[in-house]
């Protein structure tokens, strides 16, 4: 047999990782002129002995002298990239399927742990300054103040890899970051005017919203998640008309919120498909910054006159300015580290798991904060809060479902 070894240099693709092993050679005489003679430090391409093997075509192999060299092209950061499959010597051979590691649903279940937690603490001094200082566009804007410096601080020590900044990354965030403006004001608007449990009732029925939106988009659902979406609807129903802070500037804020917070959710998941190279917590902290634009500007027109007169009347009813610049700081840190956990969670989950997740998390912060604060919760109000609760674990068997089902299909 002949047996005949080329020494070349292949032009790898950038969006290229993996080489077929059943690829046929086309060579000429005049192409054969022009192989260069030295050896490539990167690829040898071998013909076999046997080039015609299983099949009736003939076959090439690709060795890499250095194995970690594909992963230089990847478009995703290297620790979200899989690592090449090994070339098969059967072509109807099928690769075999890499399993997903089991460490990947311990660090979720972490991510939800801090995110959990670090919503509680921002929810608590959030209430504690606003109480005191009922100017929420104002500490909404500082809130993505501190995110945006805690970014910068983060990509300007390299501890987190700063993403390459584009026309068309830019272009695709301004919808999401308007629309996570959107969601944070109002949900601050909703902060200052009723107790916290109740806005965390009302912003419940996120899901609702996220299957409603969902919908205009293309998706489909079955029976069993709209009928699931019923006792949302009629337990923060429920919870709202016996509430005894009740109030309609802080039930408008909490419901548009909803609104604004899904609508983030469903284009940065878009988002996030798009530039495959930026994280969670990159994306995340440029809709800091680019809502930060968008917020302080109307900030200052509809509150900028009351606020240093706000500021004084804040420090004379606290006391100490220390403690009051501690709540508004501990209020901006954990409001970014509490977005940034949930951020690297939807990295992993769709936007409709995210909400069910988001769901659930108020229920500890509905019971962490009428704790604290002591709030009057009627039997009835918390009727209609564990309905809407049970409503949301109906709606997350269902979405469960119907995701089996689709798996199924392909």
């Amino acid at each position: 047999m002949l047996t005949l070894n080329l020494n070349t240099t292949v032009p790898f693709s950038k969006s290229t990782h993996h080489f077929s092993n059943n690829t046929r050679l086309h060579t000429s005489s005049s192409a054969l002129l022009h192989i260069p003679t030295k050896p490539s430090i990167f690829t040898r391409i071998h013909v076999p002995p046997y080039p015609f093997g299983f099949s009736s075509k003939p076959t090439f192999q690709i060795h890499c002298l250095n194995p970690k060299l594909p992963s230089l092209f990847s478009s995703k950061p290297r620790s979200q990239t899989s690592k090449p499959k090994a070339a098969s010597s059967d072509a109807s051979e099928p690769n075999p399927t890499v399993p997903k590691p089991k460490a990947t649903t311990r660090q979720l279940a972490l991510i939800f742990g801090l995110w959990y937690f670090q919503n509680i603490v921002f929810n608590i001094f959030n209430k504690k300054a606003l109480n005191v200082f009922p100017f929420p566009w104002l500490l909404a804007s500082f809130q993505l103040f501190a995110g945006s410096v805690w970014m910068l601080i983060l990509w300007s020590l390299k501890l987190q890899p700063c993403p390459k900044i584009s026309k068309p990354f830019i272009i695709a965030l301004l919808g999401p970051a308007l629309f996570h403006t959107i969601g944070h004001i109002s949900a601050c608007v909703s902060f200052s005017k009723v107790a916290v449990s109740f806005t965390h009732v009302i912003k419940s029925s996120e899901p609702v919203f996220s299957v409603v939106f969902s919908s205009f988009l293309g998706d489909t659902y079955p029976v069993q998640v709209w009928l699931s979406i019923l006792p949302i609807v009629m337990g923060c129903s429920l919870a709202a008309v016996t509430e005894v802070s009740f109030n309609l500037q802080g039930l408008w804020g909490a419901l548009i919120s909803n609104v604004g917070f899904v609508l983030r959710n469903i284009y940065s998941k878009r988002s996030l498909q798009s530039f495959k190279e930026v994280d969670g917590l990159n994306l995340y902290g440029w809709i800091s910054i680019i809502s930060l634009f968008y917020l302080f500007p109307v900030a200052v027109f509809v509150e900028g006159p009351q606020w240093v007169q706000g500021y004084h009347r804040a420090i004379a009813s606290v006391g100490k300015p220390s403690t009051f610049y501690l709540w508004v700081l501990l209020s901006g840190v954990f409001y970014h580290l509490y977005n940034q956990s949930s951020y690297q969670a939807l990295d992993e989950i769709s936007p409709l798991t995210f909400s069910v997740g988001n769901t659930m998390k108020r229920v500890v912060v509905i019971v962490s904060t009428v704790l604290v604060f002591r709030n009057p919760v009627r039997p009835l109000n918390a009727l209609g809060s564990a309905v809407a609760i049970f409503g949301t674990f109906l709606y997350s068997q269902a979405t469960a479902k119907k995701k089996k089902e689709a798996e199924k299909k392909d």
